[in-house]
C-alpha cells in the first residue's frame, strides 16, 4: 500500500519515528525496488529528498509514498503533486530514490549491479511516465502535467548523462545538486499554490480512471492491438527492458563478428516475456535483421499470422513453430525469438513423419540453436504442462554451452497479469504445491492495495453465474471457464444446420462442451470460434476450455474447475491418472504426472486479469479451496 501525506508532514515523521512507522503503514519492507537499496540506506535519501524539498519551500507539494502503477507489480518510489507555476493546472513528479551500490556503468541506459543489468535511474523512470500515461487516457491528454526525475546519491554521480532532457530522459539529480535540483522542482510544482490545493491535486491524480489499454478484451480489440503492438511502441519496465536490450545488443555484436550468445529469458505468468519477444521482432525486423518468432503454441502463433500484419519479408511473417527448422541453413537468421520455450519438444517431427524424415531429425533445441546468431529463449519452468515438453532452463544452458555460445540468464520478476498481483501469484503456487511453502488463505496475504478477486463456487452453475455478473457489470470485460483435462473431447456432432459441438464437460445437471477442436479439416458448428481464438473471441464464453487453449491467453475473468485428476487428501495433493483424459499427459510416470498436473492447473489459475473462481468436482478438495479462499 501507499502512504500519502505532504512532503512536510512526511518528512516530520520520518525524523521523529524513523523508517520502522512507515514500513508498518506501507505493510511491507520496501527494499528500493529495482536498485535494491538496504532499507537504511532508502530511508537516509528518503530524508535527504524532503529536506531538499523543504529547502526549496515545497514542504506543501502533496506526496504519495511507494505508489503502485496500475495493472503492475511495479512501484514509484515518491509522486509529488501540486500546481504547476506558469498554468496553476495540476502538475505531478514521479521520483525515482538509487543508491550508488556496487553501480558499474554499461551503457548510457544499462548499468551492472552485483552482477547484473539494471535500468539507469532516468531511464526507469522514461519507462514509467511512458507506461504511466498509455495507462491514464486523462494524462495522455496532458502529457505537460507529468515529470520524472531521479535523485540519487553523490557517489552515484556517474549515473547522470551530459544532457538528459535533449537525450529523452528525466533529469537525474544527485544529493549533492542543492540549488539546480531546487530550480528544477519549483519549475515544475508551484512555491506559493497552499496545501488544500496540492491535496486537490493528489486527489485528482488518484482519482484517475486507468485502462488496461495493452489488453485484449474481444477478438476485434486483439487484431488491432496486435497490429499495434508490431507497429508501435509497447512501454517495457525494469527487468523487461534490461532483456530488449540485452538482446538488441547482442545481435548487433554477432553481427559485428562477436561470439554467438544465447539469451534465456525467464518469468513467471504475466512477466511480460511475450511483450519483450513481440518488441524485439518489431524493432529488430524494422533495422534490417534477419528475425523470426518462433512458439510451440498453434493458438498463439495463429493469431499472431493472423492479425499482426507485419511487414516481414520472411515466411508468414516470420511467426513460425517451433518444428519448422529441421531444414534450417547454419546460423540463417540473425536471431530466433523462441517464445514459450518450455514447450519445446525433444523431436520436430509428428508421428506421421516418414522413415527418412525420422533419420535426419536431430533435437529440437539443437535445430533451434543452429538457425541463429543469436537464439533467444523466454520460458517459464513452472508451464511445462507435457511429459514431451523439455523445454527448461537447465536443458537449454547446456545445449547452448555445448555448441559453443555464451549464454546469458535474465529473470523478469514482475507481474503484469493477474491485476498485477504478486501475491496471487505466490497464493497459486502455493495452493496447488508448487512452492516450498504450505497453502494459506487468500485474505491472509492479499495486501491493502490489491484489487485482485478471489472467490470460490459452489457447483458450476454458479461459477458461471459469477462471471456473467463480472461481465455485466462493465462492458467490454471479458470471462472464461476453464477446466482439467477430466472429460473425453468429442468430435461434433449432427450435420448441416443441426451441427453442434458435444456437451462433453458434465456435472450433474450442468453441461457445456469443450472448445472447438484444433483440427482444420472438421467443419465448425455455426457460431463456433476455432479452437486457437476461444480465448479472444466473445463466442467462446459457451464452451469449457483446456489447458491447451487457454495457454498463453489471459481474459478478465478466470473460472476454473478442478477435476478429478487433482484432488487434497489431507494435508496433500493426490493427482490421480484415473481422473485425467488427456492420453499424453498420462503416460506420463507417477511423480512427472503429478507435477504437470499441478502445472496446468497454475496456468489456468493465472489466466484472470482482475479475479478467479474456483470449483472442484471432489467434494474434500471443494472444501479445502473454500477455505483457501476466504
Amino acid at each position: 500500500m501507499s502512504l500519502r501525506k505532504s512532503a512536510g508532514e512526511m518528512l516530520a515523521d520520518l525524523r521523529a519515528n524513523g523508517l520502522d512507522d512507515l514500513i508498518a503503514r506501507l505493510g511491507r519492507n520496501h527494499s528500493g525496488e529495482a536498485d535494491q537499496s538496504t532499507p537504511d540506506r532508502w530511508a537516509d535519501l528518503l530524508r535527504e529528498f524532503l529536506t531538499e524539498l523543504e529547502d526549496a519551500q515545497l514542504s506543501h507539494v502533496d506526496v504519495i509514498l511507494h505508489h503502485r502503477l496500475p495493472h503492475s507489480s511495479k512501484y514509484i518510489d515518491l509522486v509529488l503533486s501540486g500546481l504547476d507555476p506558469h498554468t496553476k493546472e495540476s502538475s505531478h513528479v514521479l521520483v525515482n530514490l538509487a543508491s550508488a551500490g556496487d553501480t558499474v556503468r554499461a551503457t548510457d541506459e544499462l548499468f551492472v549491479r552485483d552482477g547484473t543489468y539494471v535500468l539507469s535511474p532516468g531511464k526507469q523512470v522514461r519507462q514509467y511516465l511512458d507506461y504511466l500515461a498509455a495507462a491514464t487516457p486523462e494524462l495522455a491528454k496532458r502529457p505537460r502535467s507529468l515529470h520524472g526525475m531521479a535523485y540519487v546519491e553523490d557517489q552515484a554521480a556517474g549515473t547522470s548523462v551530459p544532457d538528459h532532457e535533449a537525450a529523452g530522459l528525466p533529469q537525474v539529480f544527485t544529493t549533492a545538486a542543492g540549488p539546480g535540483l531546487h530550480y528544477h522542482l519549483r519549475s515544475r510544482l508551484d512555491a506559493s499554490s497552499s496545501t488544500a490545493e496540492t491535496r486537490r491535486a493528489g486527489d485528482q491524480f488518484l482519482a484517475f480512471r486507468q485502462e488496461r489499454s495493452f489488453l485484449f478484451k474481444t477478438e476485434e480489440d486483439k487484431a488491432g492491438k496486435l497490429h499495434r503492438l508490431l507497429r508501435d511502441s509497447f512501454v517495457l519496465l525494469d527487468e523487461q527492458e534490461v532483456a530488449y536490450e540485452r538482446v538488441r545488443t547482442a545481435v548487433h555484436n554477432a553481427r559485428a563478428g562477436g561470439r554467438p550468445t544465447a539469451l534465456i529469458i525467464i518469468g513467471g505468468p504475466g512477466s511480460g516475456k511475450s511483450a519483450v519477444a513481440l518488441n524485439l521482432k518489431r524493432d529488430l525486423d524494422a533495422e534490417g535483421f534477419r528475425v523470426e518468432h518462433a512458439t510451440g503454441s498453434r493458438s498463439f502463433t495463429s493469431t499472431l499470422r493472423t492479425f499482426t500484419g507485419s511487414r516481414s519479408q520472411r515466411p508468414q511473417g516470420g511467426f513460425r513453430y517451433f518444428n519448422n527448422y529441421m531444414d534450417a541453413d547454419p546460423a540463417e537468421l540473425d536471431a530466433l525469438i523462441c517464445d514459450e520455450a518450455h514447450r519445446i519438444r525433444e523431436k520436430s517431427y509428428t508421428r506421421f513423419a516418414s522413415k527418412e524424415v525420422r533419420g535426419r531429425a536431430g533435437r529440437q533445441i539443437d535445430e533451434l540453436l543452429a538457425a541463429a546468431k543469436v537464439p533467444v529463449f523466454l520460458l517459464d519452468d513452472q508451464q511445462r504442462v507435457r511429459p514431451d515438453e523439455l523445454g527448461s532452463r537447465a536443458a537449454i544452458e547446456a545445449a547452448a554451452r555445448a555448441k559453443g555460445f555464451a549464454v546469458e540468464v535474465i529473470r523478469l520478476d514482475g507481474q503484469f497479469r493477474c491485476g498485477g498481483s504478486d501475491a496471487f501469484d505466490a497464493w497459486v503456487a502455493r495452493l496447488v504445491g508448487l512452492s516450498p511453502l504450505p497453502p494459506v488463505k487468500w485474505s491472509s496475504i492479499v495486501g491493502p492495495d490489491d484489487e485482485f478477486v478471489v472467490a470460490d463456487a459452489p457447483d458450476p452453475t454458479r461459477l458461471e453465474a459469477w462471471l456473467l455478473d463480472k461481465q455485466r457489470q462493465q462492458d467490454g470485460t471479458t470471462a472464461r471457464i476453464a477446466a482439467g483435462f477430466c472429460w473425453p473431447w468429442s468430435e461434433p456432432a449432427g450435420a448441416k444446420a443441426d451441427r453442434h459441438l458435444v456437451d462433453d464437460v458434465t456435472i450433474g445437471d450442468w453441461k457445456r462442451p469443450w472448445n472447438a477442436k484444433p483440427d482444420g479439416k472438421v467443419s465448425l458448428p455455426k457460431g463456433i470460434p476455432a479452437s486457437h481464438y476461444w480465448a479472444t473471441d466473445p463466442r467462446g464464453f459457451g464452451q469449457v476450455g483446456c489447458i491447451y487453449t487457454a495457454q498463453g491467453f489471459e481474459y478478465d475473468w478466470a473460472g476454473v474447475i478442478f477435476g478429478p485428476d487433482f484432488v487434497r487428501r489431507g494435508d496433500a495433493w493426490v493427482a490421480d491418472k484415473k481422473g485425467s483424459a488427456d492420453t499424453s499427459v498420462r503416460k506420463a510416470p507417477d511423480e512427472q504426472f503429478h507435477v504437470l498436473t499441478a502445472q496446468a492447473y497454475k496456468v489456468l489459475l493465472t489466466r484472470g486479469m482482475r479475479g478467479a473462481c474456483v470449483y472442484s468436482v471432489d467434494p474434500e478438495t471443494q472444501r479445502f479451496l473454500e477455505e483457501m479462499t476466504a
